[in-house]
């Protein structure tokens, strides 16, 4: 019918497919909307597929050409499409990625109508434009996050277990990394990042449990971590050249009313505690970061002093940057202790209860206590990880922490019998490229560079030729930095709606500064929340005892309809993950193609007594690929170099393998700083042979051992029988074969079978055991050699048996 009465003007057009409609935007003259045109799989959840959004295009709605844009026009598009939209952004259909899975299985199974978390919906201001009057119960919307997601399997023997990571960005008090830092008057951070770890069983694919039980698959659990600016006013000039500009503090507040909004926002959405793991340097010989030490502490202090006992914030400062440089200092052991420490004040979700194994496992290590069977799990606080930019230091804190919570996760789900996975196995190599890529991304983002210290940096295990991509890293982060960040804080200021286009207005351009569009306009500014009750009561409180708050969002959006799938009450996932009208090959499934622990490849295995071909175990360590590094060539205290050799060694993990007797008698040298050339030479003048090399020389030399048949004297038959009959397995072989009631048939053998065993099986080996030849000979080795000499060469033993054999044939 729409064709039929546009037939006058040349009927509907195809003009492109989309999967999506990312919103509206108006600069100064009509308006657009922004399409998603190519899309890729990049996680699937619970049957809920999580895409990457490939290509965008800019489409205007009204007839007006390229030629009739003004100028003005054309440079707002230019400034909006500098937000590369194809890089970093994703959506999803069916599952609600701005929320954690801990949201989004804890809520009333009858909340039909389910709300978005307003801080990570990027394109908020753009559905705000076109879907104004319909977002209350619309499908059109589809929010999108800007951050990080990525997903691997850890195949355990066909098992598989996924592990996702999704990283939030908020988008309050965004920016790049000079220009936007600390906080602003409305308690947000800048580089607010909320990073999420799921891991789940991949047995059942839904959320929900046969029978119409929602929401109860025992096999999800997740852990959620945040990293954020320091709360306080501070800044850097970025008008010097100096690659690090000095950190001034802009004023201070006695009260620290900016720092307490955003603690009791954090309270809202994590609940308590607060562990705030503040990573920045403590000593330095000019001051910059140390000068936010002492503001930090005393920020801390003043709200602890209100708050209760069993909710206050927990503050651990330790200069990592400092514990890195030092050569008897353990940071990864230090980590651990750290993350072991908050895991048990904060716990993680996990939908279900836990194996009835561990549960039987805590009644033994606790017999005089009555132990209740744990039926789930919630995690109420978080980790609030910071260094001075919150990249570097902070990825590599929070890679420690997803470790030893990977480990708990895993041992929730029944994977491992304890809650510990060593470094340089399958399953924490794959981890530690997850969280590489995750950091590189959070780096880029804000900072505008990859990261400069990588875990091998903190594990002390770096190579020589990092050293030139760190220098190239560092120079890309300070070009952006200096000429190309105040580009990007436009385009973001354009597209998060900070600043909206007018006709008679300013221009983005003209603005000196972008502070009044982050920070509350002073004439509408509310009165000030009370200095010594600065939290809201609910938002310390549990979160099984707490409901959602429906409050806190205004995007609202109605499951996708389905006359399949009338019954289901999660309708969207079925269509989209089985697909049933479409022809589908395991090529292209998305599952089938993920990264997993099998596609490894076992590279430099240095410790080959614990690992063969045949052992594919995820939790099995591998060779450490980094062993051509300085710190390999055992340079360093022997602490250290024992924390290189067995990276798994920890203050709170100490695993005795039981081979450790046997590896005592390595020796011990005094420890050494091995920074001067002169310690150098003498360590590699006195070298430490390990005990698998030399295990596996001795494993070398003694491997034909055991094949030299013609150089030793051959059992004899009473032998084999005596070995035979004391063989461990003997007696079920005999039972086997005693139970079969066969008759035996006496054998009928042909005359020419038998001259043809007696030449090619009696003869030779009767001739072995004389000697091998008929004339008597002292040395039974050369015998033997002429033996088969002759047997390879004429292919039979010349005897005076065998002629007279000849003769009667």
């Amino acid at each position: 019918m729409i064709e039929d009465g546009n037939k006058a003007t040349g009927g509907l057009n195809k003009v492109i497919s989309a999967y999506g409609i990312v919103g509206f935007i108006k600069f100064l003259e009509g308006y657009y909307v922004v399409l998603i045109t190519k899309r890729s799989a990049v996680a699937l959840i619970g049957g809920h597929y999580i895409y990457h959004i490939d290509d965008t295009l800019l489409l205007p709605i009204t007839n007006a050409g390229k030629s009739d844009r003004k100028a003005d026009e054309s440079r707002y598009i230019n400034i909006f499409q500098n937000v590369d939209l194809s890089r970093n952004f994703y959506f999803s259909y069916t599952y609600d990625i701005t929320h954690t899975l801990q949201h989004n299985m804890t809520r009333p199974p009858n909340w039909r109508n389910f709300s978005y978390n307003e801080m990570f919906v990027w394109n908020h201001y753009l559905l705000e434009t076109g879907f104004r009057s319909l977002r209350s119960n619309s499908d059109w919307i589809l929010p999108i996050i800007y951050g990080f997601v990525d997903q691997a399997s850890v195949n355990v023997f066909g098992r598989n277990i996924f592990v996702t990571l999704i990283a939030r960005r908020s988008r309050f008090f965004a920016g790049a990394r000079f220009l936007k830092r600390g906080v602003n008057d409305q308690g947000y951070v800048a580089n607010d990042v909320e990073t999420e770890q799921i891991v789940h069983d991949m047995n059942t694919t839904s959320f929900h449990c046969p029978g119409g039980r929602l929401f109860n698959n025992p096999g999800y659990t997740s852990y959620t971590q945040h990293r954020g600016s320091i709360p306080l006013f501070w800044t850097q000039d970025t008008n010097s050249m100096a690659p690090k500009p000095p950190i001034e503090v802009k004023y201070r507040d006695p009260f620290f009313s900016a720092a307490a909004l955003h603690f009791d926002n954090m309270h809202k959405r994590y609940g308590a505690p607060v562990i705030v793991l503040n990573l920045i340097k403590a000593k330095e010989k000019t001051k910059r970061e140390s000068k936010l030490l002492d503001e930090y502490s005393q920020n801390i202090a003043y709200l602890n002093q209100f708050l209760p006992d069993d909710k206050k914030i927990q503050y651990i400062a330790w200069d990592m940057s400092r514990a890195s440089k030092s050569p008897d200092q353990d940071v990864i052991g230090t980590l651990e202790k750290i993350a072991e420490d908050a895991l048990r004040d904060t716990n993680f979700f996990h939908s279900g209860p836990e194996p009835y194994i561990n549960f039987m496992k805590r009644q033994q290590e606790e017999p005089n206590t009555e132990a209740d069977r744990i039926m789930s799990r919630r995690q109420n606080g978080v980790v609030r990880t910071n260094c001075i930019d919150c990249v570097d230091r902070t990825n590599a804190a929070q890679f420690v922490i997803g470790r030893c919570a990977l480990a708990h996760q895993l041992y929730a789900l029944g994977v491992i019998p304890e809650p510990f996975i060593p470094f340089d196995c399958d399953a924490v190599n794959m981890l530690t490229e997850m969280y590489h890529d995750h950091g590189n991304t959070i780096a880029l983002q804000y900072g505008g560079s990859h990261l400069v210290n990588t875990m091998e940096t903190y594990r002390k295990i770096k190579q020589w030729s990092s050293h030139s991509r760190d220098m190239i890293e560092a120079l890309k982060r300070y070009y952006n930095n200096s000429f190309i960040d105040a580009e990007k804080q436009d385009s973001i200021n354009l597209f998060l709606g900070n600043f909206i286009p007018e006709r008679d207005g300013p221009m983005l351009w003209e603005l000196q500064s972008d502070y009044y569009l982050h920070h509350e306009d002073p004439r509408y500014r509310g009165s000030r929340r009370n200095y010594i009750h600065w939290w809201s009561p609910d938002s310390l409180q549990k979160r099984e005892d707490k409901e959602p708050d429906m409050s806190m969002y205004q995007l609202v959006r109605r499951p996708q309809q389905y006359d399949d799938d009338g019954d289901d009450p999660f309708r969207g996932y079925w269509i989209e993950y089985y697909r049933p009208r479409l022809f589908t090959s395991f090529a292209n499934l998305f599952a089938y193609n993920m990264n997993s622990t099998l596609k490894m490849s076992f590279k430099d295995q240095v410790q080959k007594e614990v690992v063969n071909e045949s052992d594919y175990s995820p939790f099995t360590v591998r060779a450490s690929s980094q062993s051509t590094s300085l710190d390999r060539l055992n340079i360093g205290g022997f602490r250290r170099w024992l924390a290189l050799k067995n990276p798994s060694t920890s203050p709170i993990q100490s695993k005795k393998e039981p081979n450790d007797s046997e590896d005592s008698n390595t020796v011990n040298k005094k420890s050494t700083s091995g920074k001067t050339t002169t310690e150098l030479v003498s360590r590699l003048l006195h070298p430490e042979v390990a005990n698998n090399e030399t295990r596996e020389y001795r494993r070398y030399v003694n491997q034909f051992k055991s094949n030299s048949a013609f150089m030793a004297p051959t059992p004899t038959a009473v032998e084999d029988e005596h070995l035979l009959t004391n063989h461990s397995d003997y007696p079920i072989y005999a039972s086997y074969v005693g139970k079969s009631k066969v008759h035996p048939v006496e054998p009928h053998t042909s005359n020419s079978d038998l001259m043809l065993y007696t030449t090619y099986v009696e003869m030779p080996s009767e001739m072995l055991k004389s000697g091998g030849t008929r004339f008597t000979n002292p040395n039974i080795e050369k015998q033997r050699y002429d033996a088969y000499n002759t047997w390879l060469t004429v292919g039979k033993f010349k005897s005076k048996k065998k002629q007279i054999w000849e003769n009667r044939s």
